[in-house]
């Protein structure tokens, strides 16, 4: 079967082409189509290569994609990856490509990155992700055309196979380097190419074309499922704090629950989102449905699902500052991002506001985080109460009771709460006070 480009792609005449090349018989084998109608289109044509320094040979296949593209008048962009830090060693390079190749685009100002990938490529991500578990879209594997804001990605080989390519090459004398790495087992993608691809095409030696067929067809419903499933997230979600809301979160269709927390997982994961599987949606969903008040779990790459009351979110976990103390004076700008001002009058008696004596109090006041066994004499009522209960009363999720601010004064007495409750130093308006602090 022949192989000709501009079956595959509708070029223009001046477009910009990034090409992702490892120098692999695949993506040889596109740059070798793309070279041959360079002239004619007028072509400007970028190479880019990552040398993934985990082979002796890397070093050579970088050396000769430069020298090739020098000849051949192409520009030539490449990396080095110095160190990997992730257990998915195919996943966490193909996030450092991508992220390579979008800045090669971005330097010149390309409308096209191009890659090699081709029919097995897409059998193998499918077979994978059904083992594995995945979401609709998922379960397509990969398209031969992606928009993004400012270029496309494109896959024009998606129909062929990399027999077809590797004989391309041999027909044309395209050179080419084998990556030995395709051959170790210990890769779970090699393992679908060695051994369950072959027997496939035995069984059918147009099966690829079956696969595309199937991914197709998924994309199609995700893209019907895709709206519905936007309908419900804006009925769902409260716009002021970017939360799920519980309660109506419950009350849609069981199956638009999991695409909307593949939704929400997908803002943060993006390309590593192959890390999520069916798992973490039961995970999640167990965790939405929880009888308790405030619960959180932990998912990959440091993110943290969150349960507080009646709403639900995503968070990256870093080191967050849960404790601080600050001496109070005329304004003090607070890690929970409100603050706290000295005022000099207001009509205001809500618990935004709190009327103090200095002859009541012991002076300087201090803002700061609780503290274990934290209780306040609360205004109206005899004897202390927990701190800990207040929280609860106002349903303050964990997360926000560790920032909240606490007003004490120097022997650390509790004088005021900030936006929940006021304490029996608190003044009333027509009673003596010289200070009224305003939390907003």
């Amino acid at each position: 079967m022949s192989i000709n480009i501009l079956d595959n792609f509708n070029f223009q005449k001046n477009d910009i082409i990034v090409i992702g090349c490892s120098a692999g018989p695949d993506s040889m084998a596109l740059f070798d189509m793309i070279l041959k109608i360079k002239e004619e289109y007028h072509l400007k044509i970028i190479c880019a290569h990552v040398n993934h320094n985990v082979r002796k040979q890397s070093v050579e296949e970088e050396e000769f994609l430069r020298n090739y593209c020098q000849e051949k008048d192409v520009f030539f962009e490449s990396m080095i990856i110095e160190k990997y830090g992730d257990d998915n060693f195919h996943n966490e390079a193909r996030n450092i490509r991508y992220h390579f190749f979008e800045e090669v685009v971005k330097k010149y100002n390309a409308n096209y990155l191009m890659t090699a990938h081709h029919g097995d490529d897409l059998m193998e991500t499918i077979l994978m992700r059904i083992v594995r578990g995945s979401y609709l879209e998922g379960y397509s594997g990969f398209h031969k055309i992606v928009e993004l804001d400012d270029y496309k990605i494109v896959r024009p080989f998606i129909s062929y196979t990399k027999k077809e390519l590797e004989e391309y090459d041999v027909i044309h004398k395209v050179p080419y380097f084998e990556d030995e790495s395709n051959s170790k087992m210990k890769y779970t993608r090699n393992r679908y190419r060695k051994n369950i691809l072959p027997f496939l095409k035995e069984e059918d030696s147009n099966v690829h074309k079956k696969f595309i067929k199937f991914s197709r067809d998924i994309e199609e419903a995700s893209r019907y499922i895709e709206k519905e499933r936007d309908k419900a997230f804006n009925q769902i979600l409260d716009k002021k704090s970017n939360r799920i809301k519980i309660d109506k979160f419950l009350e849609i269709d069981c199956y638009l629950q999991k695409e909307i927390l593949y939704y929400i997982m997908e803002d943060y994961y993006q390309d590593d989102l192959i890390l999520v599987n069916e798992r973490h949606i039961d995970l999640l969903n167990k965790l939405v449905k929880s009888n308790k008040a405030n619960m959180s779990i932990n998912l990959p790459n440091e993110i943290v699902a969150i349960k507080s009351y009646n709403e639900f979110y995503l968070t990256k976990e870093v080191e967050e500052l849960t404790f601080y103390e600050i001496e109070f004076n005329e304004y003090a700008t607070l890690p929970n991002k409100h603050v706290i001002k000295k005022i000099e009058e207001t009509e205001d008696n809500s618990n935004n506001i709190c009327r103090l004596s200095s002859k009541d109090v012991s002076l300087p006041l201090i803002i700061r985080t609780r503290k274990l066994g934290d209780r306040m004499q609360v205004k109206g009522l005899n004897g202390k109460k927990k701190i800990k209960d207040i929280f609860i009363e106002n349903k303050i999720g964990l997360k926000e009771r560790d920032l909240w601010p606490v007003v004490v004064d120097s022997t650390d007495r509790v004088v005021w709460i900030p936006g929940l409750k006021k304490s029996k130093f608190d003044k009333q308006k027509d009673e003596n006070y010289d200070i009224i602090m305003k939390y907003c």
